[in-house]
Order: C-alpha cells, then sequence, then structure tokens
C-alpha cells in the first residue's frame, strides 16, 4: 500500500527530499496532492482526487471537495497569528505614512466587504471586476469576492477604457470596483474618469464601488456610483464564507493571445488553492514569520498567486507596493526592503535591467542584510543581469529562484527550490514536484535525453492549471491542447542541458513579452489598424537591453505619408488609448508591403529578423508573393 509523505505539505530542505517528493508526485499522484491537500480546510473532503483528459480537455481536482479559499487565508489563521501583520502596504510616495493590517484586522475588513457585496446584490456565480490601483483595498475586495462566491476578474490599472470595457463586456459583469484615482511615480491616474469613458460602452454594470483614496474631484453617477466608505460604515463584521465546490470559479483574468480577442483564463478553487499554498512554501523555502515582498501588480497573475494568495494561505507577511523602482529615485526597491525587514524579495528581471543601467553606488547606503531569497518571474533573466542582482541586491548569499510559469498555469511549473537547487544563471532548472515536462519535436514525438531543445509541453495535469477560457472551451483546446494532441502546449520553446536543467527559450506563437507582459501581436495590431491612414500592419518583437522585448511595427499606409514623425506619434497615443502604455510600439516602420507567401500569410520570420538587425540570412524567400518586398523593407529597417 502507498505510503502518504509524514507530514502535511512537507517542506523540501534536501536534494533528497526533492527527488523523493517528486519520484511519488509522478508514481502515486492521486496520494502526492491527496497529502499536501491536507493542510488547508476543507466543509467536505473529495471523492476523488482527479478526473482528466486533455482530449476535451476535461480536469477536476478534488472532486466532490468543499471549501472556501477566503475562509483559508483568514480564518484559518486567526487562532495562531491574529495580531500577526498579514499586509504591509508601502505608499507610492515614501513621505506618506505606510499601512499595516493583521490577519485579524483584514479578517474583518474582508467580513465587511463581503457582506457590502451581498447588500450591493453580488452573488455566488457572479462576475465582479475590479480595477484598483495597489492598496490593501484591491486585496479585501479579491478575498471578499471568493468569500461569497463571485468570480473576481481584475483588470490592472495601467488598462485604458477601451480594454476596461473589453473585458467587462467579454464576462459580463454587473458591478465594478475602482477608485478615484492614484500615482504612479509622478504621474497621477484618474481612474475613475477612464472608468467613466468606459462604462458607455457596457451594458451589464449595474453599480460601481468607488474608494476614496486620493481625495481626487470626480462625478458620481446617481443610482449607479456608491462610495466604499458609506457602504462599510453600517456593514456587520459578521460573515459566515461560502462552501464552494471544488470545480466552482474563482477568477477569471485576461491575458493576450496572438489573436486580438484576449483570452479570459478561468481558475477554479481547490486545485488553485492547494497549488497557490504548495508553491509559495516550497519554491522561496518559505520559514514561519517571514516578510515577503512580491512587486508584480494585482492585475496580473503574479499578484495574484505570490502576493495575496500564496503568502496568505501560508500565514505570512506580504508586501503591496503601489510604486515603480525608480520613484523619487532608484534606490526605492532597496529602501522598502530596509525598511520592513523583507526577507524574500520577487521580482522582473525588467526591472532589475532598469536598475543595472544607474550603477552600484546607491547600495553603498543600503544594508539589505534581512533578505535572504531572491526571485525572477515574468521572462527568463539574462546572466549578465542574474549576475548583477545575486551580487549587489543578495551580497552574494541570496539563492536566486528563477520561476517560470504563466497565468495558464496558475503557479510556478519550473523553478529552483530555494536553498535546494544547485543554480545555474538564466536557467529555470527542474519541474516542481508534480509537473512533467516534456520537449516535442516539430514531427509531435517527445525528445528524450538531455542536451536538447524543442517545444516546451506538458504531460499531466497539476493542480494549478486553468480549466478553460472563459464562454469558449473550444478555443482554450486549440490553443492549448491541438498542436501536439494528449499534451498542454505552453506556446514556448525550451532547452534541456546536458545536467537535466530546463532553460526557456521564450515565446514560439505570436506572444512579444515586454517587461514581463505578455502581449499579443493580434491586440496590437487591431489598434494600430484603427489609424485612417494604416491599411495593415504586423507586429513582432525584437531584442531590448531592458524590456527584454520591444514591439517593432511595420505598417503599410494610404499614398505617401507627408509626416512619419507626426504619424509614428499618432500610433503611439492610439495604442495608449485602445490598449495602455505598456502595449505602445518602440519602433514604427512604414513600408509599402509586407512579405506574404500566396496563401496570405505573413512571413513573420522575416520580419523579425529584420527588427533584430539579423539581415545576412532571411532565408528562403521564394515562397513569397513578392520577394522584392523584403528588400525595400531592410533598407527602411530603423
Amino acid at each position: 500500500m502507498n505510503q502518504t509523505l509524514s507530514n502535511n505539505m512537507k517542506q523540501i530542505n534536501s536534494i533528497e527530499e526533492y527527488n523523493a517528493q517528486y519520484k511519488q508526485s509522478v508514481q502515486n499522484h492521486d496520494v502526492f496532492w491527496a497529502d499536501a491537500a491536507e493542510s488547508f480546510s476543507w466543509r467536505k473532503k473529495w471523492d476523488t482526487v482527479l478526473d482528466w483528459n486533455f482530449t476535451e480537455p476535461s480536469v477536476k481536482w478534488f472532486n466532490g471537495a468543499e471549501c472556501n479559499l477566503s475562509e483559508n487565508c483568514l480564518d484559518r489563521q486567526l487562532a495562531t497569528r491574529a495580531n500577526q501583520v498579514a499586509i504591509v502596504w508601502e505608499p507610492n510616495d515614501p513621505k506618506e505614512q505606510h499601512r499595516t493590517l493583521t490577519y485579524k484586522q483584514l479578517y474583518d475588513e474582508v467580513c465587511r466587504f463581503a457582506n457590502v457585496l451581498k447588500n450591493t446584490g453580488a452573488k455566488r456565480g457572479d462576475r465582479i471586476c475590479i480595477y484598483l490601483p495597489m492598496i490593501p483595498e484591491a486585496a479585501i475586495a479579491m478575498l471578499a469576492c471568493a468569500r461569497i462566491g463571485a468570480i473576481h476578474t481584475v483588470v490592472f490599472a495601467g488598462f485604458s477604457s477601451t480594454s476596461l470595457a473589453d473585458r467587462i463586456n467579454d464576462c459580463q459583469c454587473n458591478l465594478l470596483i475602482t477608485a478615484d484615482a492614484f500615482y504612479r511615480g509622478e504621474k497621477k491616474i484618474e481612474l475613475k474618469k477612464i472608468v467613466d469613458e468606459a462604462l458607455p460602452q457596457t451594458t451589464t454594470i449595474k453599480n460601481c464601488i468607488v474608494y476614496n483614496h486620493r481625495n481626487t474631484a470626480i462625478e458620481m453617477k446617481q443610482g449607479r456610483d456608491l462610495w466604499w466608505s458609506d457602504l462599510m460604515k453600517n456593514a456587520s463584521v459578521e460573515n459566515k464564507a461560502e462552501a464552494m465546490l471544488s470545480e466552482d470559479p474563482l477568477f477569471i483574468l485576461y491575458t493576450s493571445g496572438s489573436t486580438g480577442k484576449p483570452k479570459g483564463i478561468l481558475h477554479t478553487t481547490a486545485g488553485y488553492m492547494v497549488y497557490a499554498g504548495y508553491t509559495f512554501k516550497n519554491v522561496f523555502n518559505y520559514q514561519n514569520g517571514e516578510v515577503f515582498f512580491c512587486t508584480a501588480d494585482v492585475g496580473w497573475v503574479t499578484g495574484h498567486t505570490y502576493l495575496v494568495y500564496g503568502p496568505l494561505l501560508n500565514g505570512a507577511t506580504t508586501i503591496m507596493f503601489e510604486g515603480i523602482p525608480v520613484y523619487p529615485d532608484h534606490g526605492r526597491f532597496w529602501d522598502v526592503v530596509d525598511k520592513h525587514k523583507v526577507n524574500i524579495f520577487y521580482t522582473a528581471p525588467t526591472a532589475i535591467r532598469s536598475l543595472e543601467t544607474y550603477g552600484t553606488e546607491i547600495f553603498k547606503t543600503k544594508d539589505l542584510s534581512s533578505l535572504r531569497v531572491l526571485g525572477t518571474v515574468g521572462e527568463p533573466i539574462n546572466e549578465e543581469a542574474w549576475h548583477w542582482y545575486d551580487k549587489n541586491a543578495g551580497k552574494g548569499k541570496c539563492p536566486i529562484v528563477d520561476t517560470w510559469w504563466q497565468t495558464e498555469t496558475g503557479g510556478i511549473l519550473i523553478s529552483p527550490i530555494a536553498t535546494v537547487t544547485k543554480l545555474k544563471p538564466s536557467f529555470a532548472t527542474f519541474p516542481l514536484p508534480g509537473v512533467q515536462p516534456v520537449l516535442m519535436d516539430g514531427q509531435g514525438k517527445e525528445i528524450s535525453g538531455n542536451d536538447v531543445e524543442g517545444n516546451l509541453c506538458i504531460k499531466f495535469p497539476w493542480p494549478g492549471m486553468a480549466r478553460t477560457i472563459y464562454g469558449n472551451h473550444e478555443r482554450f483546446r486549440q490553443t492549448y491542447f491541438s498542436s501536439y494532441p494528449g499534451y498542454y502546449f505552453t506556446g514556448d520553446g525550451c532547452k534541456r542541458d546536458a545536467d537535466g536543467y530546463y532553460r526557456i527559450t521564450g515565446r514560439v506563437d505570436d506572444v512579444i513579452n515586454v517587461s514581463g507582459h505578455r502581449i499579443g501581436t493580434g491586440e496590437i495590431e487591431d489598434a494600430i489598424d484603427e489609424h485612417e491612414l494604416v491599411i495593415e500592419t504586423a507586429v513582432v518583437g525584437f531584442p531590448h537591453d531592458i524590456k527584454g522585448q520591444g514591439i517593432y511595427a511595420y505598417v503599410i499606409c494610404t499614398g505617401k505619408v507627408e509626416n512619419e514623425e507626426k504619424l509614428r506619434t499618432e500610433i503611439k497615443a492610439m495604442v495608449t488609448e485602445k490598449i495602455g502604455a505598456f502595449a505602445r510600439p518602440d519602433k514604427i516602420q512604414v513600408v509599402k508591403g509586407l512579405p506574404k507567401t500566396r496563401s496570405g500569410k505573413i512571413m513573420r520570420r522575416i520580419l523579425r529578423k529584420i527588427a533584430e538587425g539579423d539581415i545576412s540570412n532571411l532565408g528562403d524567400t521564394t515562397t513569397l508573393i513578392d520577394p522584392t518586398v523584403v528588400g525595400q523593407i531592410k533598407e527602411g529597417a530603423l
């Protein structure tokens, strides 16, 4: 008979323990994950640990169980850490006072806001849109939604009114939660104004709850808009969390695809909870009472799993940082680390590369002795940035966990385990227990052995994986399970070196990774094509020293453009308006034509090489309708 692990959610503290857990997770996956799940509170235990197929696809973890994620983050912690700080909020302006919420205070606020939601008419299964800055109220709103069984969809507060409206319409939210305004660095962003531009483009929003963050004068529409503070005044602190079925939807988070329409990635309750808790504890080698600082925004999946849910499930103290790394100066991250005695620091390679340009003088005035573990997320970290991070932030004594995962995976899949895995700069190293990666060749066959390269797929389910694209399961199947039948296709290329270490080489589809944000080329092209002078657009990524990838747009226009600089300025403004500033093209080249095959397909391979400056060997161009366009594009390359 199979034996369970001796301790629930046992922490991996040696490479031998990693090997043992990994072996069990593959050979006896039901036993392994049932044991991990015993660490959490369940209203009702599961009937089966896992039912699955990757054909439909259909994946069900802990089927038949009942639990509540908010209850596991908060109620479960009160007996032992009611007075421990749960969330530290560090404001954009360091001159302002930071805020702290203990687990009991956070519990009270979440219960009150859960009652506010109910009093406003929200109920189990409703979709609620959260469009807030990096303030504790964002976490409170997320946890309150989970508490009543509503499905939250958090929209990054850098998105435009059009992008906000698109997401509200796609999942038909009936309630929106926002704030008056906030500052990011020196820039003021008037959120409520953006909301007021977005809501006329929607039909389902009944109410808009507004948190007064900056005392900015705003318009409140009677019958629709409600003040957060007014609603909270009389809300009861008594609220019993809903018993949610294991596969009840928890949240929808939108991510760009290679076509224009963003995908509403849907995660469910029990599997996500178990995986978020397990991976947080193990990847970061989290020790009881430590302070965790994830610099991600809650508008992205990293903010969901490793700023809010993962830390709170483990009873950690988590920091929410409203600002940016270079305001008021480029030492801000390190000031926050010293001020709050941060033990684990998790950020994006693009932030590290940006700070690298300022030199290392700033570190002479920082202590950073509290740091024990460093991490990176969003894209593979290049070797130079890894060494800079290791030497200056980690003082050569902090392991760096270079984590690979996606919105769709819910949590980290491939990563070193801090203090356990022998590190290699720029390698994500090994899969976590329960994760079975394979490399595939062009014929759809698994590539065996080491020192090989291919497309990264996963051949077995893990609890945190997405279940569908909201409202479009066929698109989910086509996007992730049709390229390699029987496998989840990540869309990433990957190398496995002679030691079996995994290194992610980047996207193989039409998605660009800019500063850790995945942006579909189709979404950007759609925005540019709306310019009255633009006939057609092709967007590709190119290497960028700071962002990892920059955005290069090739545009065909009607007739001769008299003022190309004016056109570029207008296009950048349009993309900012339609999507957000983070999607603005770095380079825009006006071209007479695009390299197309006879079937009308744009050969992006050629455009990528030109954008990268690699024009010595563009490969076979004989299949193009008009091979001469390649020479014209090369001559005008920026």
